[in-house]
């Protein structure tokens, strides 16, 4: 996905998404700087996407369809609601990137944590990916998110690490998924 860190993924032998579509959310207004989109955000989403595009996974993404905020003036709010609702409404697994700023905090997401409440309630599964432990400043609800919906925390140092554990997560809850539809 990254013109200048074209990712390879080895060992995802065995590993099929065919079938399988994965909303990739994550920050979006509040990832635009003035030099451009928060590079590394842009190099953890577009690694996420293009692994699972490699498996063969039907991808839904706002930072694709935004082109990692440049094209984002162009989409009115109406637009991105409608657009995002209908992706969480036929997507199989929600995955959400939550990164963490240089200070360890959160960084500000409104929409990701709409469309968490959204795939909450929808019944999708949902696969966090953000650096372990959760950063402090994550809300009550954030946290406690798990005791109430089908939530796994996967670490974001891992996802970069090791981008077949987290594909080997996305095909079994994927799989699950589409089985029970």
């Amino acid at each position: 996905m990254s013109e200048s860190r074209p990712l390879r993924v080895d060992g995802t032998e065995g590993i099929d998404l065919t079938g399988v579509s994965v909303f990739v959310g994550g920050p979006i207004q509040h990832a635009i700087r003035d030099d451009g989109f928060h590079q590394p955000l842009r190099n953890s989403i577009g690694d996420i996407i293009e692994a699972v595009s490699v498996v063969h996974g039907t991808v839904f993404s706002a930072h694709v369809a935004e082109k990692f905020g440049e094209d984002t003036p162009l989409f009115s709010p109406d637009q991105v609601s409608v657009r995002d609702f209908g992706w969480m409404r036929r997507c199989d697994v929600f995955v959400p990137v939550l990164p963490v700023d240089a200070a360890g905090e959160l960084m500000r997401t409104d929409g990701t944590h709409v469309e968490l409440g959204w795939a909450s309630a929808l019944g999708r599964p949902i696969v966090i990916v953000t650096p372990v432990p959760m950063a402090a400043n994550a809300s009550h609800l954030l946290r406690g998110l798990p005791t109430v919906a089908d939530v796994t925390v996967f670490d974001l140092a891992e996802a970069h690490a090791n981008p077949v554990e987290l594909l080997r997560l996305l095909e079994k809850l994927g799989r699950e998924a589409v089985m029970s539809k």
